[in-house]
């Protein structure tokens, strides 16, 4: 029997329901990959068995990130109920960790960011249980000491932001062995914590905007929009192919 809160999308489970509901639904879970479903993220997957093996397995829980996928659904009438932003999902679980006296572990970004977005976490959760954190440049085939250090601290949740698809590649190749109950690529979500760099204004992201305004703040993020169009293609060419 499928299950009436999410969407089919060239063969993604997407759920469809609210950011209160995703929480929800993330309690059902003894280990979750959370995905920021987004274009980028969908169409790499797509194109990477290990990603897209993951990406539609019982342990991966998609969120609707992305105008590009409130596209799609409303396109095969199947609409989200709102777009779920992957930070704003990371800051909910964090309030419910820090509620609940569970540790979270931070991987991704600068050295300089990454103690930035440390530090304005402690003021925001004054009592947030930060179980270690690392920045993103390392070998990803030998993450010997992070690993270790994972495995000596058994975090709740553990944060990875280095961009896709190499934070969803590192989540996807040693979750099974860390124990670790929340995994989620958050992107940029790092740096705009540490107030690198601005998230948009409000009225922008409430008519889905936000990305444009990224692109206005860093053009290099142009080459990246590339992958929206593709995934819609496909999705309108594919309208009538039967995933289940």
């Amino acid at each position: 029997m499928s299950d009436n809160r999410f969407i089919n999308i060239l063969g993604y489970k997407i759920f469809k329901e609210g950011l209160s509901d995703a929480m929800e639904h993330i309690k059902k879970y003894e280990k979750v990959h959370i995905v920021s479903g987004n274009p980028e993220v969908l169409y790499t997957g797509l194109h990477n068995k290990e990603l897209y093996d993951n990406f539609t397995s019982k342990e991966a829980f998609i969120i609707p990130d992305g105008v590009g996928i409130q596209i799609a659904a409303k396109y095969l009438k199947t609409p989200v109920k709102e777009k779920i932003a992957g930070i704003d999902l990371m800051k909910n679980i964090i309030s419910k960790a820090t509620k609940e006296n569970k540790s979270i572990y931070l991987i991704g970004t600068t050295d300089e960011n990454l103690k930035s977005c440390v530090a304005n976490l402690l003021v925001a959760y004054p009592n947030i249980n930060i179980a270690g954190y690392k920045n993103g440049y390392f070998d990803l085939d030998n993450p010997k000491e992070i690993l270790e250090d994972i495995k000596n601290k058994k975090p709740y949740a553990v944060f990875v932001a280095m961009g896709c698809p190499r934070q969803e590649g590192f989540i996807v190749k040693y979750m099974d062995e860390l124990p670790c109950t929340i995994f989620m690529g958050v992107g940029g979500s790092f740096d705009v914590i540490a107030e690198k760099v601005k998230r948009a204004p409000k009225w922008m992201i409430s008519l889905g905007l936000e990305w444009l305004y990224r692109v206005l703040k860093e053009p290099f993020r142009i080459k990246r929009l590339g992958s929206i169009p593709k995934f819609l293609l496909l999705v309108f060419k594919n309208k009538k192919v039967n995933y289940e």
